[in-house]
């Protein structure tokens, strides 16, 4: 990390019920791991400073994190983004954070660091691509997350901050380090 450059914190959105999945899917099983310890190695690989996990519907205990409660969990991805941001600010020395879906299991840790990357190097906003399209995960400067959490309402994470703010987002090609796929049933992780 650069002398002075600030900590970026990861956020494992992990509270979900996993309606459609039939069960949390931060406790669903992908060769060997729960889910939800894939997106915190996942963090951790790409270079986060500290990993958050906001659980809700499954009580959680994960190794290398923190586990933050959202208790608010059942009002959809948008309470747990807010939830995650708050306890990011709470540290004070977070300048970013990078948020992923519990369930995108198929991302890569370049993914993370090229994210790292184009903020070290003076982005507030940036988003993995993939053919062009928007991705997973998304950083967010820490002078954004207000705005964030202001609009991150019902299943709506960062999405509207994003749309709204389109000349602030930065865009990095990841087509080469997974896929960003999430799992909605147990058929997508065959």
């Amino acid at each position: 990390m650069d002398d002075g450059a600030a900590d970026v914190v990861g956020i494992v959105l992990a509270a979900g019920a996993g309606r459609r999945f039939g069960r949390p899917k931060a406790l669903v099983e992908y060769r060997g791991d729960r889910l939800v310890d894939r997106a915190v190695r996942l963090l951790r690989d790409g270079g986060c400073n500290r990993v958050l996990v906001v659980a809700g519907a499954a009580p959680l205990s994960v190794d290398d994190a923190t586990v933050v409660d959202n208790p608010g969990w059942a009002e959809g991805m948008g309470s747990s983004v807010r939830v995650g941001l708050t306890a990011a600010g709470k540290a004070g020395t977070a300048g970013a954070a990078v948020l992923v879906p519990v369930d995108t299991p198929f991302l890569g840790a370049d993914a993370v660091r090229r994210l790292i990357s184009a903020y070290r190097g003076g982005a507030t906003v940036v988003t993995a691509t993939y053919g062009g399209k928007r991705g997973h995960p998304v950083l967010l400067g820490a002078e954004h997350w207000a705005a964030v959490a202001a609009t991150a309402v019902g299943d709506v994470g960062a999405r509207a901050f994003l749309a709204a703010n389109r000349g602030l987002i930065t865009p990095v090609a990841c087509d080469d380090t997974g896929r960003p796929d999430d799992v909605d049933t147990p058929d997508a992780l065959v």
